[in-house]
Order: structure tokens, then sequence, then C-alpha cells
């Protein structure tokens, strides 16, 4: 920017008594440390260096105003013909040159690759792409972007902390999704674990709040609230799996904490392996309170032939190797997996119970309470 408009614009800052900022060619500066400042500022340039004569001996590329009242700033007619201020934060603007913006940038950069904007793919989060989003052909808001962009976005991803880009990129294939399969190693999975108390004896699940949320939250809810204590598993088939998590003792039963049922989650890093603890349902998004862990221990299928069905390959010779229920696979929410040979043993032990009619034990086997450490 010509240094002459720029030192117009510091003259109107200072005469409405509003701070300012510069973007020079390696680092952003600021007229000033405040908190007003530092909250605009921070979360994406970090400290800045308070420099306010900066424009005096450096190029300035852009300018900010910062002010409590920004929303309602005017340049007066003579700076409005060269600049205007674009918003994108509550207290704070981006000062450019009139007929510059991020859609011209890219403009630019387009037409020197011989593309056209269809090609262009834009993420934002604040008022000043709103712009650029009317330009570009795929639009992608941040999970944080205000909602007036998010309105005009053709997909929403999640924020910078969770990977926002990176997953909107593997949602979109646009690149290949990074799977990974804590069911095939525990030892490199952390988060909260059960163990399920029985008159048989314990088995210890480590859970996947972070594939399942609503669905362990519930789980580890009831459980603390002691809702499983005393319940039985009604149904058990050797070589299939066992089933609880109904107060009736029937089957027909049981109350999630959200009141009414609640919808699946599935994941495509967890399956219905053996040792899987797994949602019982009625249907599609009909979970409640009653569970299942998987007991199979054989299947009919081949490696190979699990593979060829759309099986991710360390899944598939898990599977070969281990057995468990692939059928179930996106029918059943999988949110746990037993985690030592001593609770397998336990598993297997109440799986080969005797039973009886529609495959209840003769004899009650007891889930005394289940205790969960997060």
């Amino acid at each position: 920017m010509p240094r002459e408009l720029v030192e117009k614009y510091v003259n109107w800052a200072k005469s409405e008594g509003i701070e300012y900022g510069f973007t020079g060619k390696d680092k952003p500066v600021v007229s000033k440390r405040c908190d007003l400042i530092d909250d605009a500022m921070k979360p994406i340039y970090g400290i800045c260096d308070v420099e306010p004569d900066f424009y005096l001996t450096n190029d300035v590329y852009q300018m900010w105003t910062f002010a409590e009242n920004n929303a309602e700033l005017q340049l007066p007619e003579e700076l409005a013909n060269e600049i205007r201020l674009v918003p994108w934060h509550e207290h704070s603007s981006d000062v450019v040159k009139v007929n510059i913006s991020k859609a011209s940038g890219v403009a630019h950069v387009l037409e020197s690759q011989n593309l056209k904007p269809i090609n262009a793919m834009m993420f934002g989060d604040g008022p000043n792409d709103m712009e650029i989003f009317d330009y570009v052909g795929l639009k992608i808001a941040m999970g944080n972007a205000v909602p007036e962009l998010k309105e005009k976005a053709d997909f929403v991803t999640k924020t910078v902390e969770e990977d926002g880009i990176l997953y909107a990129l593997e949602e979109l294939g646009l690149v290949e999704k990074q799977l990974n399969f804590p069911q095939v190693d525990l030892s490199t999975v952390e988060g909260p674990v059960a163990t399920i108390k029985t008159n048989h004896g314990d088995m210890k699940i480590q859970l996947f709040p972070d594939h399942a949320p609503k669905t362990v939250a519930n789980f580890v809810a009831l459980s603390k609230d002691g809702y499983y204590d005393g319940i039985i598993f009604h149904r058990i088939i050797p070589e299939f799996m066992i089933q609880g998590g109904d107060p009736t003792g029937t089957g027909m039963g049981g109350q999630s904490i959200y009141g009414d049922s609640f919808e699946d989650e599935f994941s495509e890093e967890l399956y219905n392996v053996c040792g899987a603890l797994s949602m019982a349902n009625a249907g599609p998004n009909t979970n409640g309170s009653q569970f299942f862990i998987v007991q199979n221990s054989k299947i009919p299928y081949a490696q190979k032939e699990l593979e060829r069905g759309g099986w991710p390959k360390p899944i598939a010779e898990y599977y070969a190797n281990n057995g468990g229920t692939p059928h179930l696979d996106r029918r059943h929410t999988v949110f746990g997996q037993i985690m030592d040979e001593e609770s397998y043993k336990v598993l297997d032990e109440i799986a080969n119970v005797e039973t009886g009619a529609q495959d209840r034990p003769v004899e009650d086997v007891v889930i005394e309470t289940i205790e969960v450490v997060d």
C-alpha cells in the first residue's frame, strides 16, 4: 500500500480513538498491547509486536482496525475511495484496497494456471470469507465458522483443533482416509475402562468414546448409576454372543439416559470382532440400555473373501484369526473391546452355560455391577 495512504489511515484511526495494525512482509504488528487486540489476534497470529510506526520503515500489505464499536466504523469519503473495511472479528476488520479481496487474489492465481473458479476450493471461518465463498466452486466452512458462512458452505467440517481440514479432505474423497483400528492393538488406546463383574468372574473392557461418544456416555452413566446392578444376561448363544442390560430380563425392556432410544454410531474403525462390546437393538436407531459381547471364535469366511467384501485388510485378518460376527457390522454399534485373556475366559464360560427356551440360561448369569475407570 502507498505510504501516503497508510499515513492517512493511521491519522484517521487516531482521530477515531481506535487501535490499528499492519501486515508486513515477514510479520504482523499492532499499535498497542491490550486484551481487545489479543482476543482477536492471538488465536491466529500469536502475540504480535507493538510497532505503531512500522509503516514508516516497512512496506505494508494490509491493515486492521481494532475497536469496541468495530461494526459501527465508517471511513471518511477520501479514504473510502481507496480502501474498505472487511469485518472478520467482533472487534476487528481487515483494511484492504478497494477492488482487492481474497477472491481477487485467488482469481489471479487461477488465471495464471488456466483454471476456472469452479476448480477452486476454499476453507473459511469468518465473515471476511463471505466474498470468496461466492466465487469458488467448493466451499468448506470450519466447525467454528460464523453461522452465515456455514449457510453458504457445501460442507461443514470440524474445528481446526479437531483437524477439520484433514477431516473434510478425507470425507470428500480428496485424500485417502487414514484409518486406525484400535481393537487390533489395544495397547495404543487411551480412555475409560469398564469392568463387568458377574457371578462367573470379571470382564475388563476398553471403551471407545471418540468413535461412539453418545453410546459410551450412555453406558458409563447407566453403569455409574447402578442401573445394571443385579441384571442378568438373558440371552446366551455359544459361538455367537451373550446379551444383557435389560432390567426386566426379557429382552423387551431397558431405557437410555436420553429417555427415548438413540441413534446408531457406526465407525469405519470398529467392528464386531470376537470380544467386541456392541449395542443390541430392534432395528436402526433403536438403542437403549441392552448390549451384547461377541463370543464367536470361528467364521466361515477366509480373509481374502472379507477383503473382497469391503472389509479393511487388518480387520479381515483379525476376523480370520480370532472370529467375530461380520454380518452385524453397520447394524449394531460397537463401542468397546475385551482387554485380556482372563476376561475372554470368563466370556467363554458364560457363553457355555446351560440354556433353555429362548436361549435363556437355566441358572441366572448375573451382572453384579459395572465399574468404570475414566
